[in-house]
């Protein structure tokens, strides 16, 4: 936990570090998409995990549905999937588009 609140600290001190509020703002941009990229990929294997493992029990309960059940856990996979990525272009637009700097 010490780690973390050095991490964040120094990354705060980086991010006043600028003379001009322009340079503030992107330095926070950037915390912010690292952040909320790593918050998205905490959360995207979470739920793959439990997709993966809900599967692989269904699939010893009744070994019959097994292609059914892969079936939906890819398109289950796939969308848990979708939601990280769109994150990860909110991610990039405040990074190289940012709509604070007008």
């Amino acid at each position: 936990m010490k780690k973390f609140f050095a991490l964040f600290l120094a990354l705060g001190a980086f991010a006043l570090a600028g003379e001009e509020g322009q340079s503030m703002i992107q330095a926070y941009s950037v915390v912010a998409a690292g952040v909320g990229l790593g918050l998205a990929a905490l959360g995207g294997a979470v739920g793959m995990g439990h997709t993966a493992a809900a599967t692989i029990a269904g699939t010893a309960r009744n070994p019959g549905l097994g292609g059914k059940l892969m079936t939906t856990m890819f398109i289950a996979l796939a969308m848990i999937e979708a939601q990280v990525i769109y994150t990860l272009v909110i991610a990039l637009i405040a990074l190289y588009a940012n709509p604070f700097l007008g």
